[in-house]
């Protein structure tokens, strides 16, 4: 299914073939002409890529030649990048170079008349492979559609809280379901209220309807919602449900054993009459629900649990005595063609297209009663009033394929198909996260920045803001669930069926590596690993552009491997590893836009070399609590975007952070030893500034970031925000603050007055706070 990704790609690698710094490199190294036979016969073939995508199902001849294709092109795509690496290269050594014969030879490349060889023969070698595939383009009868109308319509946000004006047909089971829980439980003082329903149905819609009810919120003091999905494991469940109730005192959870967990919330649910929500249960193993239960039984009159279920006997298992399982029916016509135009059109304009309502009425039949197909289906068709997109909807031959045979829903699929192309490559990438996760729009256009998925922002835009862009159309098209839009970034979640409709998309490109699949594809592109003993036995494929280690790895000679065989790897997440230092081979990887060693608690040291990575966009060294110092030569990362730093460094390097001049977000993190910032430092291009339990920062310079957008700051206990500025600052751009547990804020600082025509958002938390200036 990746080859489905490909019309993006193409458009993509041809818009880098015309840049600037590709054209001069082709010139210095002599292969110009190349280049541009290169780019015209990549443009013939784009010229029938959408086609060749609509009809690959169709001829598995036609799949294998898209597949050959994505493979050259891929190689295509990596001589590029190595122009670029080489442009950028000298950009540093000719910026530092001229003062410092260190820098020179940092930076040394290899000689420069082998290095023009060998990109003359890989380009060469290419242009063949194109030439070839080019010639057979004819054998397949494909049209040229050269432009993609996929079109999104993005209609406004409305707030993530279930609006019950936005259900249909699920007032009679809302009512239904709040009359078992009111009801006496007669002999049981806990009682088990399952909702039973195949995926799609609406379970956790329904769900949230009920906890939301003001009945509930008057009949139970304490309200706990808890996402279970496929992670039953005790240890685990007790801290969600510790997460969900009140925590008055802040203590963290996640380091707590077993015994320490069940003695905390057994003591904060003693007395109380709650309702706990387990939503999306699959554990079958009725010891470990019985476990869960003997600790949550806390002998209170009328206490509920409310399970949410695909499976009978998962409900039959986890029910009480006294209750039964509340089966979800589908929606009926009515309630369905309601919801579809409700998701199609605006307010009242299906009056106006009375032919486009009665295909409607026939697509609404195929979807079978399903909200989730409904409402994804109905938005894919947003606004759009051409009666021959609407047939071909109705008339597509995947109605065909019952669900069970892809394990997808075909009306998914059909929206997946209508997706304009440059979000087909964005939401298979949604295929990395872990299911039923919280989803952070900040980490996913890192990602896609980092993997070349978002065009060049427009004049006054960020990555940022395309990226978020991009996550609001994915919205519009229903793709996204419990989307919450915070201003300064966003958050969401993704149904079941549509992770499990990511993964399939993604099949062959994006690959996951766990105990029970441990074959990837020689072609996979973006790989994660589930456990953090797979490194030493995973293959890795030498193209590969991502690698996500999800749970930690420390495994030194598995990290030296892929440095040696994944030279192109362009995203290196390390999170939660267990790693003392990072190996010198590092600074190899000369194509990589992002690395992440978050959470890497052992970390003491990162080699120099890192330094020597100038595609560097994102460096996020958030929670390395060990680390004494940023490398040495920070301010030639010039492509950097995004630093997050932990460190015990006690002044920040601020002449070579001067010379990062594209950076737009600055995170401090726990730096305890920094006490001043910004004291001689100007940042032209800083947007996003976060200060997070900097326990000895007294003062910041904040007339030297002057342009910031969005500033947090969170627990630093020493800061006095009046201090390095007594006026206010002119020409501000702030348009977000957010103050957290500040021990020292007595009054607003002046310097803010200069904001007043900018500000959005101000936001004061556990500060304390006297008065304003």
């Amino acid at each position: 299914m990746a080859e489905s990704l490909l019309f993006s790609f193409a458009q993509s690698l041809i818009g880098k073939l015309a840049s600037r710094a590709v054209e001069e490199a082709s010139l210095a190294l002599g292969v110009h002409r190349e280049l541009q036979q290169m780019k015209a016969t990549m443009s013939l073939i784009k010229a029938v890529l959408l086609d060749a995508e609509q009809k690959m199902s169709q001829s598995s001849a036609l799949s294998e030649w898209l597949r050959l294709i994505k493979h050259v092109f891929s190689d295509a795509e990596d001589i590029v990048d190595d122009f670029e690496c080489e442009a950028l290269r000298k950009n540093v050594v000719n910026t530092n170079g001229s003062c410092s014969r260190k820098v020179r030879r940092f930076f040394s490349s290899s000689n420069p008349l082998v290095y023009r060889l060998r990109m003359a023969h890989q380009m060469e070698d290419i242009k063949e492979r194109l030439d070839k595939l080019a010639a057979h383009r004819n054998l397949f009868g494909l049209k040229v559609i050269d432009r993609d109308n996929h079109v999104v319509h993005v209609r406004e946000m409305t707030h993530s809280h279930v609006n019950p004006s936005n259900v249909i047909g699920r007032e009679h089971d809302t009512q239904n379901i709040i009359k078992l829980l009111l009801q006496d439980g007669h002999q049981e003082k806990l009682s088990v209220i399952p909702i039973v329903g195949m995926g799609g149905l609406g379970k956790t819609t329904l769900a949230k309807l009920v906890f939301n009810d003001t009945s509930i919120e008057e009949c139970f003091p304490l309200k706990m919602w808890v996402c279970v999905s496929n992670d039953f494991e005790l240890r685990n469940v007790l801290v969600k449900i510790l997460n969900s109730a009140p925590n008055p005192t802040k203590e963290n959870f996640n380091n707590y054993e077993t015994e320490q967990l069940q003695h905390h919330l057994r003591n904060t649910l003693r007395g109380q009459k709650f309702l706990l929500v387990l939503d999306d249960v699959w554990n079958e193993e009725r010891a470990r629900w019985d476990d869960l239960k003997e600790i949550i039984d806390v002998d209170v009159e009328g206490c509920k649990i409310l399970v949410t279920t695909r499976s009978h006997s998962i409900a039959d298992m986890m029910r009480t005595k006294s209750s039964n399982s509340y089966l979800l029916e589908r929606l009926s016509d009515d309630d369905s063609f309601s919801l579809f135009v409700k998701s199609a059109f605006e307010d009242g304009d299906e009056k106006k297209h009375p032919q486009l309502l009665e295909i409607g009425k026939e697509i609404v039949k195929k979807c079978g009663g399903l909200p989730l197909a409904v409402r994804t289906l109905g938005s894919s068709l947003f606004s759009r009033v051409d009666k021959k997109e609407w047939e071909f909807i109705r008339d597509n031959e995947i109605w065909t394929l019952r669900q069970n045979e892809q394990g997808i829903l075909p009306a998914l699929k059909l929206s997946y198909d209508q997706l304009p192309s440059y979000l087909k490559p964005c939401f298979a990438s949604f295929s990395l996260f872990p299911e039923d996760s919280i989803i952070y729009g900040y980490g996913v256009t890192r990602l896609w920045e980092a993997l070349g998925f978002l065009p060049p922002p427009q004049k006054y835009e960020s990555m940022a803001d395309v990226g978020k862009q991009f996550l609001h159309e994915l919205w519009s098209r229903s793709f996204l669930s419990d989307y919450v839009d915070v201003g300064t970034d966003c958050y969401f979640k993704l149904h079941d069926l549509v992770s499990d409709l990511s993964v399939y998309v993604a099949k062959g490109e994006f690959e996951k590596i766990d105990p029970l699949n441990q074959q990837v594809s020689e072609y996979t592109q973006h790989l994660t690993l589930i456990e953090n003993n797979m490194g030493g036995r995973a293959l890795l494929p030498t193209g590969l552009r991502t690698l996500h280690c999800r749970n930690g790895t420390n495994n030194e000679a598995f990290l030296s491997t892929l440095v040696a065989k994944c030279k192109y790897l362009r995203v290196l997440n390390l999170c939660f590893s267990e790693y003392e230092s990072l190996p010198r081979c590092i600074g190899k990887l000369k194509h990589l836009r992002y690395l992440g060693l978050s959470d890497s608690e052992k970390l003491k040291e990162l080699p120099d070399s890192i330094c020597k990575l100038q595609n560097l966009q994102t460096l996020n060294l958030r929670g390395c609590i060990k680390l004494q110092k940023l490398p040495k030569g920070i301010g030639n990362l010039i492509s950097l975007r995004h630093l997050t730093i932990t460190t015990r460094q006690p002044d920040f390097p601020e002449k070579e952070i001067a010379n990062l001049t594209f950076l737009e977000s600055l995170h401090f993190v726990k730096c305890d030893n920094v006490e001043t910032l910004f004291t001689g430092l100007q940042l032209p291009n800083l947007k996003n500034l976060f200060l997070i339990e900097c326990g000895n920062l007294k003062s910041v310079w904040f007339h030297a970031i002057r342009n910031v957008e969005v500033l947090r700051i969170t627990k630093c206990c020493k800061l006095e925000l009046w201090m390095g500025l007594s006026s206010q600052i002119p020409d501000s751009r702030l348009k977000f603050l957010v103050l957290f547990d500040l021990e020292q804020l007595i009054t607003l600082p002046q310097w803010l007055e200069g904001s007043v025509n900018t500000l959005h958002t101000l936001s004061i938390y556990d500060c304390e706070f006297g008065g304003a200036s």
